[in-house]
């Protein structure tokens, strides 16, 4: 094997780095990451030899908004699905939150009009 392999992580690794464990007797969720390979055709792990799944940056981080969405924003799994359909990605899970540029426009023109308002 060449060593690309080594991009990849494996299924617990990405347990790990998403944060799906048993608070109670620590054991890694891998069996979350294997439904939501069923749900979502945005995860396709790469299968070598062996059968074991490995997982590229780009499918942990899918997998990063799919927990977000699911566990933190408290969406359904066919919300899920239809906000990752969708062309405008706003989805920010290292900030945790969701883009609004509606909302965005909001805060900045607030922003504006105080700064405008402590120039005067």
């Amino acid at each position: 094997m060449n060593d690309n392999k080594s991009q990849y992580k494996t299924i617990s690794e990405v347990a790990e780095i998403l944060d799906l464990v048993n608070k109670k007797t620590g054991k890694l969720l891998t069996h979350t990451l294997r439904f939501w390979e069923k749900e979502f055709k945005q995860v396709r792990p790469k299968v070598f030899a062996g059968k074991r799944r490995y997982y590229d940056d780009k499918t942990i981080n899918t997998l990063k908004k799919i927990k977000y969405l699911l566990k933190d924003k408290g969406m359904t799994i066919k919300g899920v699905k239809k906000a990752l359909s969708t062309k405008d990605k706003n989805i920010d899970v290292i900030k945790k939150s969701t883009i609004n540029p509606d909302e965005l426009k909001s805060k900045v023109k607030k922003i504006s009009d105080l700064i405008k308002s402590l120039k005067n």
